[in-house]
């Protein structure tokens, strides 16, 4: 186990960890020395025990509003799921007719055919 000296509200504190989790340790003893020393930039000085528990009721509080927010979050995904699923169950095909090509080839006979008789028809007058 790794033993890491974290600095909060002021006082340092001897804390063991499992190796390779000391930066996660750092940082989350560094989110408590922030509200730690908000507090103590309020009240003043004030025991150990109790800037450590109103620290973490602090960040309790701030976890709290974060995860409402997640869970409004993730309301409005799934009802924004539903209706995307809903107007793609809604939403016409559109079927596009394939000429195949034996009948753009007769066509093409049969409007040569029109244009030699038109030229007869315009000979004959």
């Amino acid at each position: 186990m790794a033993e890491v000296i974290v600095t909060i509200g002021g006082r340092d504190f001897e804390v063991a960890c499992q190796n390779g989790e000391e930066s996660y340790l750092r940082s989350a003893a560094e989110m408590l020395d922030r509200e730690a020393s908000v507090l103590i930039g309020q009240i003043g000085r004030i025991p150990e025990a109790k800037m450590l528990l109103m620290a973490g009721l602090m960040l309790a509080d701030r976890t709290a509003a974060v995860e409402d927010e997640i869970a409004a979050m993730k309301a409005d995904m799934a009802r924004l799921q539903a209706e995307l699923t809903e107007a793609k169950s809604t939403v016409a095909k559109v079927e596009v007719p394939v000429i195949p090509p034996e009948m753009t080839e007769a066509l093409a006979e049969i409007a040569a055919r029109a244009e030699a008789l038109a030229d007869n028809i315009e000979d004959v007058l």
